[in-house]
């Protein structure tokens, strides 16, 4: 397939480009490189993506109609078959909770006004599909666990998780009103190697192998929905794929966790104990997070194989390795 890749230089979108361009696929990445945390992690991923061949990256934003415009251009052939092989996949965002309720109007234009761009100019250019990021915090303040898809998401928590609620309700007018195959992804606290600095395991990691102090929000006592990358970037692949007409999914890791069981795993693979900081829970979060991924698993054949016990040691060893950080 040819694929317009939004984000190819962050963290899910990195790792989903590898596997495409490993498969064969055709990737077009755009990426803005924006300096929401360091720029040099999105270039050594982007360095790595440009050692394919059949991968290209065009810099712009994705609220640029016509930059966006020449890397639809891009994936453009002369096959008869060019509609049915060609997605776009839009992992292109601002992220985060707490990020967003301090710069609320970057969420409303790159979430909700990229959005927009890129899925009307999906319309125009007659794209084969879309499979786009959502988030599990559209599931707001909702009580019942696990987090089923057919739960109402009505109570917004966060800034964000309503940018990515207002995402899903676009897509299913585009698919109603134009026909466009939409497929949106809700992810569950995604970790892994190459990870976002402002993520909990790199924070804790670079803090404990560092010697300062882990701030530990909602007491130490919160549950989360951890999912390894290698899982995520399965589900959207498969996803891509299949193609539904139009779709919500859970894309989870299977297990919920304590915060204090994922803290100490990374102790552990650091070799040293952490001095703590228990603070209350910051604004926007919610105690516990849970996929219930059935949908996934019925209809994806989404099955998460990597558990923390496996997944942390493999980012501690990303993280001493590209910050030549030797172990004790």
């Amino acid at each position: 397939m040819n694929i317009l890749l939004t984000g190819s230089a962050g963290f899910i979108g990195f790792h989903t480009a590898q596997a495409l361009l490993k498969r064969g696929d055709t990737v077009v990445g755009l990426d803005n490189f924006n300096p929401y945390y360091d720029a040099t992690l999105k270039e050594k991923r982007n360095e790595a993506l440009e050692q394919h061949k059949n991968f290209k990256i065009i810099r712009g934003d994705i609220k640029d109609s016509a930059t966006l415009q020449k890397a639809f251009d891009l994936l453009k052939t002369d096959d008869k078959d060019y509609e049915v092989e060609t997605r776009v996949c839009h992992l292109a965002a601002q992220a985060g909770v707490r990020h967003s309720i301090e710069h609320p109007n970057d969420f409303i234009q790159d979430n909700i006004l990229g959005f927009h761009t890129v899925i009307d100019l999906a319309r125009q250019n007659d794209v084969g599909g879309l499979v786009y990021a959502s988030t599990s915090a559209v599931y707001g303040d909702n009580e019942k666990t696990p987090f089923s898809e057919t739960d109402a998401t009505d109570d917004q928590a966060s800034l964000y998780g309503m940018t990515k609620k207002a995402n899903e309700l676009e897509a299913r007018v585009y698919h109603k009103r134009y026909g466009l195959h939409s497929t949106g992804l809700r992810f569950f606290t995604v970790y892994g190697p190459w990870g976002r600095p402002d993520m909990a395991l790199f924070l804790f990691t670079d803090w404990i192998l560092n010697n300062q102090p882990l701030q530990i929000f909602g007491e130490g006592k919160m549950r989360r929905d951890w999912t390894y990358v290698d899982d995520i970037v399965s589900g959207i692949l498969s996803a891509l794929d299949k193609n539904f007409p139009c779709e919500i999914f859970n894309l989870g890791g299977g297990h919920t966790e304590e915060l204090m069981d994922f803290v100490k795993m990374i102790e552990e693979c650091c070799g040293k104990e952490a001095e703590k900081q228990f603070l209350p829970m910051q604004p926007g979060d919610v105690v516990q997070t849970a996929a219930d991924i059935a949908k996934a698993q019925n209809l994806l054949d989404y099955e998460p194989r990597t558990r923390i016990q496996e997944g942390i040691p493999k980012f501690v060893e990303w993280y001493r390795e590209y910050y030549n950080h030797s172990k004790i």
